[in-house]
């Protein structure tokens, strides 16, 4: 069987519309080398009779991580993972990425910025690189666009080797170690046996870590276990229901509804304390299933979703209550439950409501900040009840690492709501945008222990390889929390701009040139600014660091501005859109700009480095090493307004 007898005719016609005519009947080794990454070679093929599977087709496969689960969390951990050298095999069980922010569940990504509950935290990042580049590209709020944009940043990182529609069933585990993982993809009849060095389990469910044996819980702890006032007098195995959410969309002529028999009764007494005033995006308190087995019943928890979904929209259509709904139509129904909580599981550290309210650790690799949110597990039947109960933390808050790591498996990570805390702090830690800062984490970190040849807990209870990870983090744009009030900061000896002596075209109030080298990359809402900012004239403007003696640079890396005062997501509901920033380029963002140098003894600085159109916060340039004596960035248009800003920059051999 010849390679491209494993692309469907499908693939090949798709192929054939993208590249010039004369390479159709041609594919190319770089394009064998992509298809790789996204279907299995020939000579790793071979009968899976072996494993009782006979009509199945095996596929070895080996890598640095492996990585079960495509949500943001598994999305964020396998790009990291591959950028810092790691070979990633990344498998998702649906067709796209995303889990609960894709185009099957339509939920909006929020997270420490809390719904304009704690403006100017929103997660720095890989998740703000998604975020900037789907409100760019992406104006037209397509949920669709969305998934796609995931699936071409997750295959274009030569690294990651992912598998669709594949889901891991099987753990060998030898001693306390996993050995092997085994996934099956029956679209494509593909049974994939796969040897790793670290295993990261972001199903959310945690089912890598289930057929690993991996110790977890499920439910709510007792009020007495860990002294949270959030927790129930008597444990228990309830947890958070599931949702499903639907769009509707305004007609230029009446759109009648008649629901199906199935469709639950709503009345004004079951919404007592539900507001159903905005119709164009469905309600996140269309909540069931807590009490229920949340993995086991969840084809009877879709369906009781869906009978709530149709008598809320019946109540919406035909109580009366609201006359002006009467030209709307329902355009789209979630037919996947969105989940929230199921297996948590136990690792050295078990985050609690306490360490949310005030704790520090020294191996804090994530930031958390959307509040202690509570529903309770009976949902949408508790109509008696608020559909949840917020508790908001008084700052932001850290995530440790002993957290990300299993107690008993000792080369199994974890990264999204499946990491270990109390139910209480999973209320917090679960929202979309903190588990795609722990993934970003949890990939730095596991492509850190191959590296250094590491498991996972040995990494933790090594101060020094804890400093190297966290200053890793903190150069990709990770926010870091440390003790309270504080972030950490740039400690990086290797950036020679902490070296250097700064000085710019001109600042605006206290936005002064040395705080582009202060280590902290942001500003502190209510708290001190962390920025330069610079008046942008005809002749633009530009910061300088010059050192003492000439220094060999060959890498620039800049951090803008990119507008975290405003909430930024994508979302079907209208009034997220008018009040947030527009899906474009953010204004304060550096646009077109240079990168100059100056070598010892010359008058003149020589551009090393050209920008133009820049939408995004963190920039790097790699260029010829040069002897340089100062550089020179020249900031000459911005997205927007007429200011130039700066977080940070750094400059390296």
């Amino acid at each position: 069987m010849r390679r491209r007898d494993l692309i469907t005719s499908y693939s090949l016609t798709v192929l054939a519309d993208q590249i010039p005519p004369a390479q159709t009947q041609t594919i190319t080794p770089q394009m064998e080398r992509q298809f790789d990454r996204i279907a299995p070679p020939n000579k790793d093929i071979q009968s899976a009779a072996t494993i009782n599977e006979p009509h199945m087709a095996l596929v070895n496969l080996e890598c640095d991580v492996f990585i079960a689960g495509g949500g943001l969390a598994g999305v964020c951990a396998a790009i990291s993972a591959a950028r810092h050298g790691a070979k990633v095999v990344l498998v998702q069980d649906r067709s796209r990425l995303g889990g609960n922010s894709s185009s099957e569940v339509k939920m909006h990504v929020v997270g420490a910025d809390s719904h304009r509950g704690r403006p100017g935290w929103r997660e720095s990042g890989i998740i703000e690189e998604l975020r900037i580049e789907d409100a760019v590209n992406n104006p037209q709020r397509c949920w669709e666009m969305w998934d796609f944009l995931l699936y071409d940043k997750v295959v274009s990182e030569p690294n990651i080797t992912l598998l669709l529609e594949t889901i891991v069933y099987k753990a060998a585990v030898k001693g306390d170690r996993i050995t092997t993982v085994h996934a099956r993809c029956d679209k494509s009849e593909h049974i994939y046996r796969i040897e790793a060095k670290v295993f990261v389990d972001s199903t959310g469910d945690s089912r890598l870590a289930l057929e690993s044996g991996a110790s977890f819980r499920m439910g709510r702890e007792s009020r007495a276990e860990f002294n949270e006032s959030l927790a129930p007098e008597k444990p228990d195995l309830e947890t958070l229901g599931s949702s499903i959410l639907f769009t509707s969309r305004l007609y230029n002529k009446p759109m009648p509804f008649r629901p199906p028999t199935w469709a639950r009764k709503v009345t004004k007494d079951t919404l007592r304390f539900r507001s159903t005033d905005q119709w164009d995006y469905g309600y996140w308190w269309v909540e069931w299933g807590g009490s229920k087995d949340i993995i086991r019943d969840n084809e009877r928890i879709r369906h009781e979703l869906l009978s709530i979904v149709m008598g809320v929209w019946d109540y919406i259509k035909n109580s009366g209550n609201h006359t002006n709904s009467a030209n709307y139509a329902l355009d789209w129904i979630g037919m996947m439950p969105g989940k929230r909580g199921s297996r948590r599981l136990h690792g050295d550290h078990m985050l609690t409501q306490q360490d949310l309210l005030g704790g520090s650790f020294y191996d804090a690799i994530a930031m958390g900040g959307w509040p202690m949110d509570d529903h309770p597990p009976g949902g949408f039947d508790r109509s008696d009840l608020p559909p949840n109960t917020v508790l908001k933390t008084p700052e932001v808050y850290p995530i440790p690492l002993r957290s990300c790591y299993s107690k008993n498996i000792t080369n199994l990570m974890m990264a999204g709501r499946n990491i270990s805390a109390t139910h209480a702090a999973f209320t917090s830690s679960r929202v979309m945008a903190t588990c795609a800062t722990i993934g970003q984490a949890v990939g730095t970190a596991a492509a850190l222990c191959v590296e250094k040849s590491k498991l996972p807990r040995q990494l933790a209870e090594d101060k020094q390889l804890v400093s190297i990870l966290q200053q890793r983090l903190i150069r990709d744009d990770q926010t870091i929390k440390g003790k309270p009030g504080e972030l950490l900061r740039n400690e990086d000896t290797s950036d020679l701009a902490r070296k250097a002596s700064i000085s710019s075209s001109g600042n605006i109030g206290e936005a002064v040139a040395p705080l582009a080298i202060d280590g902290i990359t942001r500003d502190i809402p209510k708290g001190p600014i962390h920025h330069w900012a610079g008046p942008l004239t005809s002749k633009g403007a530009w910061l300088d660091l010059k050192w003492d003696s000439p220094r060999k640079v060959s890498q620039v890396q800049l951090t803008f501005d990119t507008g975290f005062g405003r909430q930024l997501f994508l979302s079907a509901n209208p009034s997220f859109v008018r009040q947030d920033a527009p899906r474009t380029p953010q204004p304060e963002t550096v646009k077109d700009y240079t990168v100059q140098v100056r070598k010892k003894g010359a008058t003149d600085f020589t551009t090393v480095a050209t920008v133009k159109g820049n939408y995004q916060r963190l920039n790097r340039l790699k260029f010829d090493a040069v002897d340089a004596e100062a550089v020179r960035i020249h900031i000459t248009a911005t997205n927007g307004i007429d200011e130039a800003r700066i977080f940070e920059v750094r400059c390296y051999a």
